[in-house]
């Protein structure tokens, strides 16, 4: 009884530590359907997610504020007015959310990656502003975020 008792709880570690190796994500892919499946390497220097992506969901969308400077200044306004930095930090260095000012990007961080994880939100605390938010206002806050840490930033941090 013991031998099988001994048995059934080695078998049992093993099957775990099988099972907590999980799927790294340079063995995922995405096919042109935005299915993920499995291959080696990355996409565009990012870990790409399994799951469905935003340019499956929305379309490549092209922001129709980049460089231009009004709404980049009106993108600015409504991350203050939304409180964004309430959750991402002041001038968006991070917080209890994610850092939007460096290349470390959990979602990816092209305009389409962007506007999805707004409309949408994510699992880990980001909420869905796609009900909330008209798209045009959506579209000024990517081309904000977009800003953050070039020469193009309105109200630079000062160093």
């Amino acid at each position: 009884m013991r031998l099988r008792l001994m048995l059934a709880l080695l078998l049992g570690i093993g099957a775990a530590a099988a099972c907590d190796r999980g799927v790294r994500s340079e063995d995922v892919g995405m096919t042109s359907s935005g299915i993920a499946v499995s291959r080696a390497g990355t996409t565009g220097g990012q870990a790409v997610r399994p799951g469905i992506h935003p340019a499956v969901v929305f379309g490549e969308r092209v922001n129709p504020y980049t460089g231009n400077a009004s709404a980049i200044q009106d993108g600015r306004r409504l991350f203050v007015a939304y409180n964004c930095s309430g959750c991402h930090g002041g001038r968006a260095g991070g917080g209890m959310g994610p850092a939007l000012r460096d290349s470390a990007w959990i979602y990816g961080n092209s305009d389409t990656q962007i506007f999805g994880t707004i409309v949408e939100g994510r699992s880990a605390g980001m909420p869905a502003w796609g009900k909330v938010l008209p798209e045009d206002q959506i579209w000024k806050l990517v081309a904000y975020i977009r800003t953050l840490g070039t020469a193009e930033e309105p109200d630079k941090v000062l160093q």
